[in-house]
This record gives structure tokens, C-alpha cells and sequence, in this order.
């Protein structure tokens, strides 16, 4: 009942007019087209996009949308729903253009590999069948697959890009995030020794298996050098959660989320970081807030609060019409006299 029916011949004339349609749009209305340049090469044998055709494919087909099942984890975390929606009503009017990718389950039931948005939007447009790929592959390359396409997604946030790349460095380096984390941080501190040798004096002093993974993969996904990514995304892993939480959702771009999670205080920190979403600040601004709520009033003398709190206290007093108090205050007064003029 869930098993994929073939479509018709229908698609290829589908295809064919959007790949006409598409030359004529404009850059910003066409497709997304991935910035990965090493895909394959990335993924391994075996593994490819999901819009990339593969031998052991089942021809591209239609399923019922409740026989497939969301994977317990998934690279993706955070949805815009003002987006989702939008897509849904796209898909309303004109369905799922790129199918899912999908493995078997047992029982005629699938896995989602690839395209949570779009499986997501379906649910939302009421669909009852969505178009999608088969494909079978163990679970390392599932998640491998998982990753890279998420890398690819047009709206991905620095943070969700930075956890997206270290997963996918751990997995070909078969170790922990922290060890890749600390690898890079090592690498970076030995490049930073070593920046007037030649590179091949610094490949020496690093493991070179190690560091021409990590080269290569910086290399295929064409989106910036290790070195860069080092100094520039590993440090949002280290912003305070409420920072997090809005660069994760999209609401502060993260050299905004850089510059707000300076502000020390909890609460003037959440203060600004709502400021800067519903009134949309600059950088410049930002960082002018940010100078301000770090300012720390200069320390009060203990005897100048005293003296504060004393003056209006005296004035108000009846000493000044008892005359052995008048004695003492004339005296007090001398002494502080004294001390000034010194």
C-alpha cells in the first residue's frame, strides 16, 4: 500500500520546461545551487547528493507521507516558520519540485535522509504523497549524506554552518568533536609559530594525516580556509545561550552576536539583544550599547556617603539652638576646616 508507483513520463516534460523556465528567471528567483565543489569527493564512494543520480537508486516515485519517519537526530535545528509556511504555500500551488531522499525501513516504511523542510512544509499543505528517492545505505553514510546536504541549504545560519562542519570533520578524522576542536585550535597556535616558514616546515611539526583531512575538507566545501574558520566560528561555540539561542534562530547576524555577547550583565545583555532584533541596530550601534552597559560607575568613598547623608541630617538638626552643641559643631567644624586647607 505504501510501496513507491512510478510516475509517468509527465516528469521529464515537467523537467525539460522548468530547465527552459529557469534560464529565463532571474539569479535571485532560480534555484539554490549548492557552494559545496567537492560533494562526492566528500561523501565517499557510495554516497552522493541527494540530487545527484546513483546506480542503486529505485526509480523516483511517490509515497504515502505518513510511511516515512523522521531519524531520531538530525543535522537541521531550528526552522524559520515564517519561511515553512511560505513553503508550504509554494508547494500548495505547485508541489514538491526536488523529491525527498529516502531509505527503507522495514515494514514498507522509509527514513528521511534528506529534505526535512520540504517533508515538513508537505505536512503543513496537507499532502498526502510526496515524491522521493530510495536509496539504501548504512547508517555512516546516512548521516554523512545528512550533513553535507544540510551544509548546502541556502539559509544556513554561522552557527548551525560551524556545528555542521566540526560533525563532519569528526567523522572523517573517527573522533570526538572536543579532539577535533583542540586539533584545530593546535593547529592554529602552531601555524601562528611557525607563519614566517615555509608550510611544509609547519606540516612537519603537525600530524600530516590529520591536517590534510582537515585541509582537504575546508578545501571541498569552497566556503572559507580552516584558519579562517578557526578564528572566526569557533568562538560563537563559546557565546552565552540566550546570544545562541537568537543566532540559531536567525534573528542577529553573527558579527551582531559577537559584539552583544560582550555585555557582561545577564540582563542588560537579554535587554540588547532584544533591542537590537525589534528596532534592527547596527553593528555600530550595537557596539556603542555595548560600551555603555559595560560602564562601571566610579566607586563612592565610603566617608563621602556619609558626609552625603549627614549634611541634610545637620541641617535640619537643633543643634544650632543648643548652645554646649553649637561648642562642639564649632570645634568640628575648625578641625574640617583645617583638613581642607592642608
Amino acid at each position: 500500500m505504501n510501496k513507491p508507483t512510478n510516475r509517468t513520463t509527465n516528469r521529464t516534460t515537467n523537467r525539460t520546461t522548468n530547465k527552459t523556465t529557469t534560464n529565463k528567471t532571474t539569479k535571485k528567483k532560480q534555484p539554490y545551487t549548492s557552494k559545496l565543489q567537492g560533494v562526492s569527493a566528500l561523501l565517499g564512494e557510495g554516497a552522493t547528493p541527494s540530487d545527484t543520480p546513483n546506480k542503486n537508486d529505485a526509480p523516483s516515485s511517490s509515497i504515502a507521507i505518513g510511511a516515512i519517519k523522521l531519524p531520531e537526530s538530525q543535522p537541521r535545528r531550528y526552522f524559520d516558520p515564517n519561511k515553512l509556511e511560505k513553503l508550504s504555500y509554494s508547494i500548495k500551488e505547485l508541489g514538491i519540485l526536488e523529491p525527498l531522499l529516502v531509505r527503507p525501513l522495514p515494514k514498507n516504511n522509509y527514513e528521511l535522509v534528506a529534505g526535512e523542510r520540504r517533508f515538513k512544509a508537505a505536512q503543513m499543505a496537507g499532502l498526502t504523497e510526496v515524491p522521493v528517492i530510495v536509496r539504501d545505505m548504512d547508517d555512516a553514510i546516512t548521516h554523512k549524506v545528512r550533513l553535507v546536504e544540510n551544509l548546502q541549504r541556502e539559509d544556513l545560519n554561522p552557527l548551525e554552518e560551524t556545528e555542521g562542519i566540526l560533525e563532519l570533520l569528526a567523522m572523517q578524522l573517527d573522533t570526538s568533536l572536543d579532539e577535533v576542536i583542540s586539533y584545530l585550535n593546535r593547529m592554529r597556535n602552531v601555524c601562528d609559530r611557525h607563519k614566517d616558514e615555509e608550510n611544509e616546515v609547519r606540516h612537519n611539526v603537525m600530524s600530516q594525516t590529520e591536517t590534510k583531512v582537515i585541509e582537504e575538507l575546508f578545501a571541498s566545501l569552497g566556503k572559507m580556509g580552516w584558519d579562517s574558520f578557526v578564528k572566526n566560528r569557533l568562538p560563537l561555540l563559546k557565546l552565552p545561550q540566550d546570544v545562541i539561542n537568537a543566532l540559531r534562530e536567525g534573528k542577529i547576524e553573527y558579527t551582531k552576536a559577537r559584539a552583544i555577547a560582550k555585555v557582561k550583565d545577564e540582563k542588560k545583555r537579554q535587554d540588547l539583544i532584544e533591542v537590537a532584533i525589534a528596532e534592527k541596530l547596527s553593528l555600530t550601534q550595537i557596539n556603542e550599547r555595548v560600551k555603555a552597559a559595560n560602564q562601571v560607575a566610579a566607586p563612592v568613598h565610603p566617608l563621602k556617603e556619609r558626609y552625603k547623608i549627614a549634611l541634610p541630617r545637620l541641617q535640619k538638626s537643633k543643634v544650632w539652638d543648643n548652645p554646649k552643641k553649637q561648642k562642639a559643631l564649632e570645634k568640628l567644624l575648625t578641625q574640617i576646616e583645617a583638613l581642607v586647607d592642608e
